[in-house]
């Protein structure tokens, strides 16, 4: 619970109190831009918690199919969707001047890096745009999309100020960065603490009485910078850790150690460390990319981030490692790259999603294809690959952009197979049993007994 008087702040203190009061009685209308990975979990946050959502998309496709009841996210059933619905307490859209219907609007759009890795706003400009084309007296704004220390206050408060309404007295701006997992079943966005930034006082003790009605904890911060910078650090401390453990990995191929059981010994200690393991290269949305808006702004400040930008080279060269993984088993088998059948396993960033954004499958797919193989792949999560714009040399590739069925005279038709994500529904002892040779980047044949001679660890 909020305390009402420390709401009633600023020159306009009706407007305040009427929005407090909405927020108290959960009578506020909530408006999600970007019906994503992060967005749709959020309106599940908040229709749990007992509020009205109105979501924003810019693809009519995807909003058609959730005013059909349709999810296109594995782990947001379609039965809860259509359940909202039903109930008319949910309804997407693809109209942005109704953004002037909710109280509050949180924004989840994209934040990618441009082709020269600085950051690229032009997601969350453009949603600012259309906010503030309607933007009234008593809304809430709230990004949530992850970005550099200032992006709130630098670029998103001016865009709004040009409708003429006073940010902290007719309106109100916070930050609350997105803590999404997809695909896990321990943590959902109801459960994750929200840290929670205000440009004024107002501001922040709006925001967070809104998400304390939603999610477990609210952890309020001195700003909005203070905000930013957090989801920044926890994504780049995962990255910096990656990037160790993929560096210690080459190194323990070279000295002929597993680097997978050299992790579980080191794991046993009580305190002191924490398991982060290797892989093929870095995916999703955040750990890839936010780091490198770390960097960038330090480069405005006049500082290098060595370390991190170090960390970002050793991640990044992580496909061509596997890469020189399947040329060496490959010749050993008295085989060229060039016309040998290649299965992926997984294109998905992670295991159990159906998110393929940033995997470095696509990295792969592209240096494999550069080689001349022919290329296929599995994933029981991702039926068809997505288009890649920023690949155009896989359009002109011989790959198979639809999933195969992992059966035994498939697996035993290919040439290499790679295990790229280690989904749990893969049966590893059929993939080790029917398959010529594996390249295995997540250690997923661990406990396969069988035909342990034909994997090579990558």
């Amino acid at each position: 619970m909020f305390d009402r008087a420390a709401l009633s702040l600023g020159a306009n203190m009706p407007i305040v109190d009427e929005l407090a009061e909405k927020i108290e009685r959960v009578e506020a209308l909530v408006g999600v831009i970007g019906l994503g990975y992060v967005g749709l979990p959020l309106v599940q946050a908040f229709l749990q918690a007992g509020f009205r959502t109105l979501g924003f998309d810019i693809d009519a496709r995807k909003v058609e199919r959730l005013n059909r009841g349709e999810s296109y996210i594995g782990h947001i059933p379609s039965s809860w969707i259509a359940e909202w619905l039903s109930a008319g307490r949910f309804e997407a859209t693809a109209d942005h001047t109704r953004l002037g219907e909710p109280d509050v609007v949180l924004i989840c759009v994209p934040t990618p890096l441009s082709e020269s890795r600085d950051p690229d706003l032009g997601f969350v400009e453009e949603s600012t745009r259309r906010i503030a084309a309607t933007l009234r007296p008593g809304q809430l704004v709230v990004l949530e999309s992850t970005t550099y220390p200032g992006t709130t206050r630098d670029v998103v408060a001016p865009l709004l100020a040009e409708r003429g309404l006073r940010l902290g007295d007719e309106f109100f701006l916070a930050y609350s960065p997105e803590r999404e997992d997809p695909g896990n079943p321990r943590h959902s966005a109801r459960s994750i603490p929200k840290v929670v930034g205000g440009m004024d006082a107002a501001s922040a003790r709006l925001a967070c009485a809104l998400y304390a009605r939603a999610v477990v904890q609210v952890v309020p911060v001195d700003n909005c910078e203070v905000a930013e910078a957090c989801k920044i650090l926890e994504n780049t401390y995962r990255a910096v850790n990656i990037a160790l453990v993929n560096e210690l990995k080459v190194l323990c191929d070279r000295m002929g150690l597993d680097v997978w059981q050299v992790i579980d010994a080191a794991k046993t200690k009580p305190f002191g460390f924490q398991a982060f393991y290797p892989g093929p290269g870095l995916g999703g949305h955040c750990i890839p990319i936010d780091p490198f808006y770390l960097s960038w702004v330090a480069r405005k400040h006049g500082l290098s981030t060595r370390f991190i930008e170090l960390a970002g080279e050793i991640n990044t060269a992580m496909p061509r490692y596997v890469v020189d993984k399947v040329v060496e088993g490959l010749n050993d088998a008295g085989k060229p790259v060039r016309g040998s059948r290649i299965c992926l396993l997984g294109v998905a960033y992670k295991r159990d999603v159906d998110d393929p954004r940033e995997s470095p499958a696509f990295e792969l797919l592209e240096l494999l294809a550069e080689r001349g193989a022919v290329l296929s792949y599995s994933d029981p999560h991702v039926p068809v690959l997505p288009a890649m714009r920023r690949r155009p040399a896989l359009s002109r590739a011989s790959i198979d952009w639809e999933s195969r069925e992992l059966t035994a005279d498939y697996l035993s038709a290919q040439d290499l197979v790679i295990i790229v994500t280690d989904h749990s529904a893969f049966d590893y002892d059929q993939i080790v049993r029917h398959s010529r040779l594996i390249v295995d980047t997540r250690n997923a044949t661990a406990r396969v007994a069988e035909g342990r001679e034909k994997i090579l660890k990558a």
